[in-house]
């Protein structure tokens, strides 16, 4: 008899304006014992192999011994919208593979996708968190980042769809200027009540 019943893990995605705090709240995600694809970290593997040569080839003078330079990558890039926009066509399929390919694999009911441009790129979730802060702490994390600057932030902020438009998406919010405790506190929240709705 046919069954809706899904298939696979929970999947939670995981998105958040730069210097949102993202990356800290998938860190307290992963120590409830949550598997985490980390978008970012796949990225920076495929820089230091499949994707190389392929980079290299699109963008000439971007690779040092067979690895992505990043900074020579942003400079090759500059203010170009539509060289980025073919970057991200380049990276996209690479990404999803592995990230189906974690989801599959995963021996949890529960997963989590860190994915920075999650929404942007359109990734199908069971569930949405957005990690959030005031704008002026925002501001503040990422102009305190080395090699930052006003310009590029701004840069950076007008790629990204604004917090309001995230939080408006999201089945959960969880605020990241009070402090670690109170952000594990709203991740153990956020997960015993995606558990209840499991059972």
């Amino acid at each position: 008899m046919p069954t809706d019943k899904k298939t696979g893990p929970f999947v939670i995605g995981l998105t958040g304006s730069i210097g949102m705090g993202k990356s800290q709240t998938a860190k307290l995600f992963a120590a409830e014992g949550v598997p985490v694809f980390d978008a970012d970290a796949v990225i920076h593997a495929l820089y230091a192999g499949e994707a190389a040569a392929m980079i290299e080839a699109a963008y000439p003078g971007t690779t040092k011994s067979g690895v992505v330079d990043r900074a020579a990558l942003s400079k090759s890039l500059g203010h170009d919208p539509g060289a980025l926009a073919r970057l991200e066509g380049l990276m996209h399929p690479l990404v999803a593979e592995r990230r189906d390919r974690f989801v599959a694999g995963a021996d949890a009911p529960i997963v989590l996708l860190d994915i920075p441009l999650l929404l942007e790129t359109g990734v199908t979730v069971d569930a949405l968190v957005v990690a959030s802060a005031p704008e002026h702490v925002q501001r503040a994390r990422v102009l305190a980042r080395p090699g930052m600057s006003e310009a590029k932030f701004e840069a950076l902020k007008a790629r990204q769809m604004s917090d309001a438009q995230k939080r408006a998406q999201a089945h959960y919010v969880v605020i990241t200027d009070k402090g670690l405790d109170h952000a594990r506190e709203q991740v153990k929240m956020i997960l015993a009540d995606i558990r209840a709705k499991l059972n």
